[in-house]
C-alpha cells in the first residue's frame, strides 16, 4: 500500500519493490544510506560548481593573439566562444557532472515521495550536514555563485 501522508514506521518501500525495510536494523540501515547519499550529493555539486570555476577562468584568460579582437563580440565567427572552444572536453565533463547530480536529486526527491518521516529526516539531515562540510566554508565561491536551494539543481 502507498501512503500518501507522512507516517513513522520500520516499513517502507524505498524507490523500488527490491528495497524495502521490515525490521529496525534493515531501516537504520536504510536511512544510513539515505543519509550517505544526499551528503555525497551535496559534495558533487561542491564539486561541479568547483570545476564550473576553473574552467571559466582558464576560458576568460586566453593565450594573447596577435590580432585585434573587437571586445564587445561574444562569439566569433567560427562558432567559438572567446576563450575557449563551444564544443570542449571541460564543458562536456561539467555537462557530465550536472547530468549526474541531476539524476541522484530527483532519486532523492523520489525517495522523500515514500512518505515516510525517517526517510525524510535522514536526507534533510544528509543534505544539510554535506551542505555544512562541503559548501559552507566558501566565501569565494559563495560570492560568484547563487546558493539554489532545489535539491535537484
Amino acid at each position: 500500500m502507498m501512503h500518501m501522508t507522512f507516517y513513522w514506521g520500520n516499513q517502507v518501500t524505498i524507490l523500488f519493490d527490491g528495497w524495502t525495510t521490515s525490521s529496525w536494523i534493515s531501516y537504520s540501515l536504510s536511512l544510513l544510506a539515505c543519509f550517505l547519499v544526499s551528503t555525497f550529493y551535496q559534495y558533487l555539486e561542491d564539486k561541479r560548481v568547483r570545476f564550473k570555476l576553473v574552467s571559466a577562468a582558464k576560458a576568460s584568460n586566453p593565450p594573447p593573439k596577435p590580432q585585434i579582437e573587437d571586445p564587445l563580440l561574444q562569439q566569433q565567427g567560427d562558432g567559438k566562444i572567446a576563450g575557449g572552444s563551444k564544443w570542449s572536453a571541460a564543458r562536456f565533463a561539467g555537462a557530465a557532472l550536472f547530468g549526474l547530480n541531476s539524476g541522484i536529486g530527483y532519486m532523492l526527491m523520489l525517495a522523500v515521495m515514500s512518505f515516510n518521516g525517517g526517510v525524510f529526516v535522514a536526507i534533510v539531515l544528509g543534505l544539510a550536514v554535506g551542505y555544512l562540510v562541503f559548501r559552507s566554508g566558501d566565501e569565494d565561491v559563495a560570492t560568484l555563485v547563487v546558493d539554489n536551494p532545489c535539491a535537484c539543481s
